[in-house]
């Protein structure tokens, strides 16, 4: 397995496998230039239980909080973790030294269980709004890949907040061109695979529009969280990577249910 590849995989999800090679920042860039296909992966990974729920008649809730945990069960919920400690040393109004101390701390503070909860619910919320119009996996494929884009696109020029750690490894690891070419990839598949829905009733273009919007307002969203956090952080550590991801990913969800619903109710009408 290419040391990349190897990488991304031990790194964004649950997988251990054994390591071949010692880690460099050269492999961490490419690990990162990789994650929104590993995105790819645990997303339809995730989804095959939509199938296997619709079969078993189970609710579009249901499906939609069982897919949302098994995402988080092979993320290790690092993500989420890192958005908890993110949103703590946010609250704290600390220095930047001070800032990183409080999101290294074991304890997890009441805006950062407030923000976990928040985003569990409006992720679990979107997509079961996406499951009950039969988009499901795709919306989870778009969301989840655009999140771990937002991963990419902070590795791209972000500097390391300390000389140490996963921040450090990866920080400003990855090619400006290589995040604008993923950008452009993904927008053209989201908007293409929603124009292509068979089950849709509004028009294609309107479909295509909804699914680049969700692209870009989510990495949209990144950015600008980026800017600020690095600013209170003094730059890139793994927590920040983790709770861009959450960011990307939810906004992206959002975009795609109420696009969705709001087209669909506009049809009907």
């Amino acid at each position: 397995m290419p040391d990349g590849l190897h990488l991304a995989l031990t790194t964004l999800t649950v997988a251990r496998l054994r390591r071949s090679a010692p880690l460099d920042r050269r492999t961490a860039g490419r690990a990162m230039t990789l994650a929104p296909l590993v995105g790819l992966g645990l997303a339809v990974t995730s989804a095959g239980l939509v199938f296997l729920l619709r079969v078993l008649h189970a609710p579009d809730l249901l499906a939609a909080v069982l897919m949302i945990a098994l995402l988080a069960l092979l993320t290790r919920g690092l993500h989420l973790d890192g958005l908890l400690d993110v949103v703590d040393g946010l609250a704290s109004y600390r220095d930047p030294e001070g800032t990183r101390t409080v999101m290294k701390r074991a304890d997890a503070g009441p805006l950062g269980v407030a923000a976990l909860v928040l985003v569990l619910l409006l992720q679990t919320a979107a997509l079961s709004s996406a499951i009950s119009q039969h988009r499901g996996t795709l919306s989870l494929c778009v969301a989840v890949m655009t999140g771990r884009l937002a991963i990419t696109a902070a590795c791209a020029r972000t500097p390391a907040a300390v000389p140490e750690g996963l921040g450090a490894l990866v920080a400003q690891t990855v090619r400006t061109g290589v995040t604008s070419a993923w950008c452009v990839a993904l927008v053209a598949a989201g908007a293409l695979a929603l124009a292509a829905d068979p089950d849709a009733v509004h028009p294609a273009w309107l479909r295509a529009d909804i699914g680049a919007a969700a692209v870009l307002l989510g990495l949209l969203a990144a950015r600008l969280v980026r800017q600020h956090v690095v600013r209170r952080v003094g730059g890139l550590t793994g927590d920040v990577l983790g709770a861009l991801n959450e960011v990307a990913t939810t906004v992206a969800l959002l975009v795609l249910a109420l696009g969705a619903t709001t087209t669909a109710a506009a049809a009907g009408g």
